[in-house]
Protein backbone atom coordinates (compact mmCIF):
# COMPACT_ATOMS: atom_id res chain seq x y z
CA UNK A 1 0.00 0.00 0.00
CA UNK A 2 2.75 2.53 0.77
CA UNK A 3 3.87 2.42 -2.66
CA UNK A 4 0.80 2.93 -4.00
CA UNK A 5 0.47 5.98 -2.08
CA UNK A 6 4.05 7.46 -2.49
CA UNK A 7 3.20 6.89 -6.54
CA UNK A 8 -0.26 8.86 -5.99
CA UNK A 9 1.17 11.84 -4.08
CA UNK A 10 1.50 14.41 -6.14
CA UNK A 11 -2.46 13.64 -7.67
CA UNK A 12 -3.38 13.97 -3.74
CA UNK A 13 -5.49 17.24 -5.12
CA UNK A 14 -8.11 17.42 -7.77
CA UNK A 15 -6.46 17.85 -11.43
CA UNK A 16 -9.02 21.30 -11.69
CA UNK A 17 -8.06 22.77 -8.72
CA UNK A 18 -5.17 23.89 -6.72
CA UNK A 19 -4.05 22.49 -3.40
CA UNK A 20 -4.73 26.45 -2.16
CA UNK A 21 -7.88 26.94 -4.10
CA UNK A 22 -9.96 23.56 -2.43
CA UNK A 23 -8.45 24.80 0.93
CA UNK A 24 -10.32 28.29 0.00
CA UNK A 25 -13.51 27.03 -1.19
CA UNK A 26 -13.90 24.40 1.60
CA UNK A 27 -13.32 27.48 4.16
CA UNK A 28 -16.01 29.84 1.91
CA UNK A 29 -18.30 26.43 2.49
CA UNK A 30 -18.47 25.70 -1.26
CA UNK A 31 -18.39 21.90 -2.58
CA UNK A 32 -15.04 20.12 -3.64
CA UNK A 33 -14.54 16.82 -4.76
CA UNK A 34 -12.82 15.92 -1.57
CA UNK A 35 -12.25 17.97 2.26
CA UNK A 36 -8.68 19.04 1.77
CA UNK A 37 -6.75 17.93 4.30
CA UNK A 38 -3.71 18.67 6.59
CA UNK A 39 -2.74 15.96 8.79
CA UNK A 40 0.52 16.14 11.43
CA UNK A 41 2.68 14.09 12.73
CA UNK A 42 4.98 13.95 15.76
CA UNK A 43 9.04 13.97 15.00
CA UNK A 44 8.77 9.98 16.46
CA UNK A 45 6.03 9.33 14.21
CA UNK A 46 8.09 10.52 11.26
CA UNK A 47 10.57 8.43 12.22
CA UNK A 48 8.31 5.16 12.30
CA UNK A 49 7.13 6.55 8.60
CA UNK A 50 11.00 7.04 7.20
CA UNK A 51 11.20 3.35 5.78
CA UNK A 52 8.00 4.03 4.03
CA UNK A 53 8.79 7.10 2.24
CA UNK A 54 11.61 6.32 -0.26
CA UNK A 55 13.06 9.50 -0.89
CA UNK A 56 10.42 11.44 -0.26
CA UNK A 57 10.20 14.64 2.13
CA UNK A 58 7.75 13.95 4.76
CA UNK A 59 5.11 17.52 3.39
CA UNK A 60 5.34 15.66 0.16
CA UNK A 61 4.94 12.00 1.35
CA UNK A 62 2.06 13.54 2.99
CA UNK A 63 0.45 16.14 0.22
CA UNK A 64 -1.32 18.16 2.69
CA UNK A 65 -3.33 20.75 1.38
CA UNK A 66 -2.77 23.03 4.09
CA UNK A 67 1.03 23.48 4.79
CA UNK A 68 1.81 24.63 8.07
CA UNK A 69 4.34 26.43 8.22
CA UNK A 70 6.29 28.03 11.83
CA UNK A 71 7.50 31.78 11.57
CA UNK A 72 10.35 33.82 13.48
CA UNK A 73 9.07 33.54 17.32
CA UNK A 74 10.04 34.73 20.61
CA UNK A 75 10.23 33.19 23.88
CA UNK A 76 10.95 34.17 27.72
CA UNK A 77 14.83 34.52 28.72
CA UNK A 78 15.95 34.58 32.01
CA UNK A 79 13.10 34.86 34.56
CA UNK A 80 13.28 35.66 37.91
CA UNK A 81 13.13 32.75 40.68
CA UNK A 82 10.03 34.64 41.59
CA UNK A 83 8.12 33.64 38.56
CA UNK A 84 7.92 30.38 39.54
CA UNK A 85 6.54 30.88 42.59
CA UNK A 86 2.73 31.92 43.56
CA UNK A 87 2.66 35.47 44.55
CA UNK A 88 2.96 38.40 41.98
CA UNK A 89 6.38 38.17 40.65
CA UNK A 90 8.29 41.46 41.24
CA UNK A 91 11.31 40.83 38.35
CA UNK A 92 11.09 42.47 34.99
CA UNK A 93 9.71 39.92 32.02
CA UNK A 94 12.76 39.08 29.86
CA UNK A 95 12.37 37.43 26.46
CA UNK A 96 14.30 36.47 23.38
CA UNK A 97 13.13 36.58 19.66
CA UNK A 98 14.20 32.98 17.48
CA UNK A 99 14.25 32.80 13.69
CA UNK A 100 15.06 35.48 10.49
CA UNK A 101 12.03 36.97 8.62
CA UNK A 102 14.75 36.54 5.58
CA UNK A 103 15.49 33.16 5.84
CA UNK A 104 11.29 32.64 6.62
CA UNK A 105 10.63 34.54 3.06
CA UNK A 106 12.81 32.48 1.82
CA UNK A 107 11.63 29.35 2.89
CA UNK A 108 7.88 30.09 1.51
CA UNK A 109 9.26 31.06 -1.72
CA UNK A 110 10.79 27.56 -1.97
CA UNK A 111 7.11 26.38 -0.89
CA UNK A 112 5.38 28.26 -3.59
CA UNK A 113 7.80 26.92 -6.18
CA UNK A 114 7.47 23.59 -5.63
CA UNK A 115 3.67 23.81 -5.83
CA UNK A 116 0.40 25.60 -4.86
CA UNK A 117 -0.57 24.64 -1.12
CA UNK A 118 -2.60 26.81 1.14
CA UNK A 119 -0.13 28.30 3.76
CA UNK A 120 -0.48 28.36 7.09
CA UNK A 121 2.11 30.99 9.26
CA UNK A 122 1.47 29.05 12.67
CA UNK A 123 2.34 30.71 16.49
CA UNK A 124 1.11 28.10 19.46
CA UNK A 125 1.90 29.01 22.60
CA UNK A 126 0.42 33.02 21.41
CA UNK A 127 -1.08 34.65 24.36
CA UNK A 128 -2.90 32.33 27.25
CA UNK A 129 0.39 29.87 26.90
CA UNK A 130 2.87 32.38 27.11
CA UNK A 131 1.85 33.08 30.40
CA UNK A 132 1.47 30.06 31.37
CA UNK A 133 5.26 29.27 30.43
CA UNK A 134 6.23 32.24 32.09
CA UNK A 135 4.46 31.72 35.91
CA UNK A 136 3.54 28.03 35.14
CA UNK A 137 -0.36 26.81 34.47
CA UNK A 138 -1.17 26.75 38.50
CA UNK A 139 0.11 30.29 39.18
CA UNK A 140 -1.52 31.72 36.32
CA UNK A 141 -4.66 30.44 36.85
CA UNK A 142 -4.34 32.01 40.34
CA UNK A 143 -3.15 35.18 38.93
CA UNK A 144 -6.06 35.27 36.84
CA UNK A 145 -8.07 34.47 39.98
CA UNK A 146 -6.73 36.75 42.73
CA UNK A 147 -4.76 39.58 41.00
CA UNK A 148 -6.35 40.51 37.67
CA UNK A 149 -4.96 43.77 36.93
CA UNK A 150 -1.35 41.56 36.51
CA UNK A 151 -2.74 39.20 34.98
CA UNK A 152 -4.00 41.60 32.31
CA UNK A 153 -0.86 43.57 32.16
CA UNK A 154 1.14 40.37 32.01
CA UNK A 155 -1.22 38.93 28.63
CA UNK A 156 -1.14 42.53 26.87
CA UNK A 157 2.66 42.72 27.08
CA UNK A 158 2.41 39.67 25.41
CA UNK A 159 -0.23 40.44 22.76
CA UNK A 160 1.87 43.59 22.37
CA UNK A 161 4.68 41.44 21.52
CA UNK A 162 2.96 38.85 19.25
CA UNK A 163 1.09 41.91 16.73
CA UNK A 164 5.20 42.81 15.78
CA UNK A 165 6.54 39.68 14.89
CA UNK A 166 2.83 38.39 13.23
CA UNK A 167 2.85 41.42 11.17
CA UNK A 168 6.14 40.73 9.44
CA UNK A 169 4.97 37.40 8.16
CA UNK A 170 1.27 39.38 7.30
CA UNK A 171 3.14 41.40 4.58
CA UNK A 172 3.78 38.50 3.29
CA UNK A 173 2.11 37.69 0.09
CA UNK A 174 2.49 34.24 0.41
CA UNK A 175 1.10 33.94 3.62
CA UNK A 176 -3.05 32.47 3.14
CA UNK A 177 -3.82 32.54 7.29
CA UNK A 178 -2.66 32.68 10.67
CA UNK A 179 -3.06 29.67 13.43
CA UNK A 180 -2.91 30.73 17.15
CA UNK A 181 -2.39 28.22 19.35
CA UNK A 182 -3.64 28.35 23.14
CA UNK A 183 -5.13 25.37 24.80
CA UNK A 184 -8.14 27.22 27.14
CA UNK A 185 -10.08 23.62 27.96
CA UNK A 186 -9.07 19.92 29.42
CA UNK A 187 -11.41 17.16 28.39
CA UNK A 188 -13.65 18.42 31.02
CA UNK A 189 -14.49 21.83 30.47
CA UNK A 190 -12.76 25.48 30.10
CA UNK A 191 -9.36 25.83 32.59
CA UNK A 192 -11.37 28.97 33.95
CA UNK A 193 -15.00 30.24 33.55
CA UNK A 194 -16.56 32.21 30.53
CA UNK A 195 -16.43 35.17 32.14
CA UNK A 196 -12.51 35.22 33.19
CA UNK A 197 -11.97 34.06 29.32
CA UNK A 198 -14.38 37.15 28.34
CA UNK A 199 -12.49 39.47 30.77
CA UNK A 200 -8.90 38.62 30.86
CA UNK A 201 -8.41 36.57 27.03
CA UNK A 202 -10.88 37.83 24.63
CA UNK A 203 -9.37 41.06 24.49
CA UNK A 204 -6.22 39.85 23.02
CA UNK A 205 -7.58 37.31 21.37
CA UNK A 206 -9.69 40.09 18.89
CA UNK A 207 -6.91 42.20 19.14
CA UNK A 208 -4.54 39.63 16.77
CA UNK A 209 -7.68 38.38 14.55
CA UNK A 210 -8.24 42.40 13.81
CA UNK A 211 -4.76 42.06 12.72
CA UNK A 212 -4.80 39.38 10.52
CA UNK A 213 -7.96 40.39 9.36
CA UNK A 214 -6.88 43.61 8.32
CA UNK A 215 -4.47 41.99 6.02
CA UNK A 216 -7.10 39.63 4.30
CA UNK A 217 -5.95 36.17 5.86
CA UNK A 218 -7.94 33.73 7.23
CA UNK A 219 -7.67 32.98 11.49
CA UNK A 220 -7.04 29.70 12.26
CA UNK A 221 -7.30 28.75 16.10
CA UNK A 222 -6.33 25.69 18.03
CA UNK A 223 -7.26 25.31 21.39
CA UNK A 224 -7.86 21.48 23.05
CA UNK A 225 -10.50 20.31 25.02
CA UNK A 226 -13.77 20.48 25.52
CA UNK A 227 -14.40 24.55 24.17
CA UNK A 228 -17.75 24.44 22.81
CA UNK A 229 -18.91 27.06 25.71
CA UNK A 230 -16.80 29.35 23.54
CA UNK A 231 -17.29 28.39 19.84
CA UNK A 232 -20.32 30.96 19.61
CA UNK A 233 -17.75 33.76 20.53
CA UNK A 234 -14.83 33.01 18.32
CA UNK A 235 -17.34 32.72 15.51
CA UNK A 236 -18.65 36.81 16.41
CA UNK A 237 -14.93 37.15 16.89
CA UNK A 238 -14.12 36.24 13.12
CA UNK A 239 -12.54 33.31 13.97
CA UNK A 240 -12.31 30.98 10.31
CA UNK A 241 -11.05 27.52 11.51
CA UNK A 242 -11.28 26.13 14.58
CA UNK A 243 -9.04 23.00 15.65
CA UNK A 244 -8.64 20.66 17.25
CA UNK A 245 -12.68 19.49 17.59
CA UNK A 246 -11.84 16.06 20.06
CA UNK A 247 -14.27 13.52 19.52
CA UNK A 248 -13.84 12.33 22.84
CA UNK A 249 -15.29 15.28 24.56
CA UNK A 250 -17.17 16.96 21.70
CA UNK A 251 -20.18 15.96 20.06
CA UNK A 252 -19.24 16.42 16.28
CA UNK A 253 -23.04 15.69 14.85
CA UNK A 254 -23.99 19.00 16.72
CA UNK A 255 -21.13 21.02 16.03
CA UNK A 256 -21.90 20.52 12.65
CA UNK A 257 -25.52 21.29 12.99
CA UNK A 258 -25.22 24.18 15.21
CA UNK A 259 -22.47 26.11 14.01
CA UNK A 260 -20.96 23.80 10.33
CA UNK A 261 -22.95 26.82 8.20
CA UNK A 262 -20.54 29.23 10.09
CA UNK A 263 -17.01 28.79 10.85
CA UNK A 264 -14.48 25.41 9.04
CA UNK A 265 -13.97 22.58 11.60
CA UNK A 266 -10.17 21.25 11.21
CA UNK A 267 -9.96 18.08 13.36
CA UNK A 268 -12.65 15.66 14.57
CA UNK A 269 -10.75 11.90 13.97
CA UNK A 270 -9.85 10.84 17.69
CA UNK A 271 -6.67 9.67 18.39
CA UNK A 272 -7.32 7.76 21.57
CA UNK A 273 -8.82 4.73 20.35
CA UNK A 274 -9.06 3.81 16.70
CA UNK A 275 -6.44 5.23 15.10
CA UNK A 276 -3.79 4.06 17.61
CA UNK A 277 -5.81 0.13 18.22
CA UNK A 278 -7.67 -0.29 15.65
CA UNK A 279 -7.29 -2.25 12.05
CA UNK A 280 -6.64 -0.26 9.06
CA UNK A 281 -10.12 -1.40 7.83
CA UNK A 282 -11.33 0.47 10.68
CA UNK A 283 -9.58 3.50 10.47
CA UNK A 284 -10.82 3.87 7.46
CA UNK A 285 -14.76 3.43 8.03
CA UNK A 286 -14.15 5.82 10.82
CA UNK A 287 -12.55 8.27 9.01
CA UNK A 288 -14.90 8.07 6.49
CA UNK A 289 -18.06 8.47 8.75
CA UNK A 290 -16.15 11.57 10.40
CA UNK A 291 -15.26 12.97 6.88
CA UNK A 292 -18.74 12.62 5.27
CA UNK A 293 -20.52 14.02 8.34
CA UNK A 294 -18.27 17.36 8.37
CA UNK A 295 -17.39 18.10 4.98
CA UNK A 296 -21.49 18.47 4.19
CA UNK A 297 -21.80 21.47 2.41
CA UNK A 298 -18.13 22.41 3.19
CA UNK A 299 -16.48 24.08 6.31
CA UNK A 300 -14.15 21.46 7.18
CA UNK A 301 -10.48 20.50 6.96
CA UNK A 302 -9.82 16.76 7.26
CA UNK A 303 -7.30 15.54 9.89
CA UNK A 304 -6.95 13.62 13.41
CA UNK A 305 -7.68 15.91 16.19
CA UNK A 306 -4.16 15.65 17.70
CA UNK A 307 -0.77 15.03 15.93
CA UNK A 308 -0.20 11.56 15.14
CA UNK A 309 2.25 9.68 17.45
CA UNK A 310 4.21 6.81 17.18
CA UNK A 311 1.88 4.64 18.94
CA UNK A 312 0.00 4.34 15.40
CA UNK A 313 0.78 1.70 13.86
CA UNK A 314 2.18 2.39 10.25
CA UNK A 315 -0.54 0.54 8.46
CA UNK A 316 -3.49 2.45 10.06
CA UNK A 317 -1.26 5.95 9.09
CA UNK A 318 -1.62 4.64 5.10
CA UNK A 319 -5.52 3.73 5.95
CA UNK A 320 -5.57 7.31 7.00
CA UNK A 321 -3.74 8.92 3.96
CA UNK A 322 -6.07 7.07 1.51
CA UNK A 323 -8.86 8.07 2.83
CA UNK A 324 -7.91 11.60 2.70
CA UNK A 325 -7.41 11.08 -0.86
CA UNK A 326 -10.64 9.42 -1.96
CA UNK A 327 -13.17 11.92 -3.75
CA UNK A 328 -16.32 12.08 -1.74
CA UNK A 329 -18.95 9.66 -2.79
CA UNK A 330 -16.45 6.93 -3.84
CA UNK A 331 -16.60 4.67 -0.61
CA UNK A 332 -20.20 4.82 1.43
CA UNK A 333 -19.59 5.35 4.96
CA UNK A 334 -19.71 2.64 7.37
Amino acid sequence: MSSDIMKNSSQASPQTMSQRDLVRRALAHQATPRPPYCIQFTPQAMEILKPHMGDLPLEDFVANDARIVFGPWWGWKDLGEDWQLPDTPQTPERFFKAGKLDDFRRSLGEIRRQGNPYIVSTYYGSHFEKANFARGIENFLADMAADPPFARKLLTSIVDRNLVMIEEALRLEEIDAVLLGGDWGSQQGLLMSPQAWDDLIRPGEQREYDLIKAYGKDVWVHSCGKIDVLIPRLIEMGVDVLNPVQPEVMDLASLKRDFGSRITFWGGLGTQRILPRGTPQQVKEEARQVRNLMSADGGYVFAPSQFIQDDVPVENVLALLEVAREPLGDHPAK
